[in-house]
């Protein structure tokens, strides 16, 4: 497989990898990832001010994550593609096993 261009990558870098340099995004994420949700709810679900849940639901729309619709006077978010939740779950997987052969290393060395 050849290497991607640079130029991908900064595409990449610019519109998903800064969308999901925040924990709480991420936390935004797994939770539309269970059922779509208006700001309020969301809010309250993971238990952070509506004001940062909605500047944070703002970013990861801007960045392509989430989309809007209409549901009378409110509006629901849901995830674009679970594509993300999927990747997530493997970089969740890869932390485990490299701080796993971090502790085994230290336990090695004492």
């Amino acid at each position: 497989m050849a290497l991607p261009q640079l130029q991908e990558l900064n595409l990449l870098h610019a519109n998903i990898c800064q969308a999901l340099g925040d924990p709480r995004r991420l936390q935004i994420l797994y939770a539309l990832q269970e059922q779509p949700r208006h700001v309020t709810a969301l809010a309250d679900a993971l238990e952070m001010p509506q004001p940062s849940a909605s500047r944070h639901l703002r970013v990861l729309r801007q960045r392509g994550l989430v989309v809007t619709r209409r549901e009378g006077p409110a509006v629901v978010y849901e995830l674009v593609d679970p594509r993300i939740i999927t990747v997530l779950n493997t970089m969740r997987a890869i932390l485990r096993d490299v701080v796993a052969r971090q502790s085994d290393v230290v336990k090695d060395e004492v």
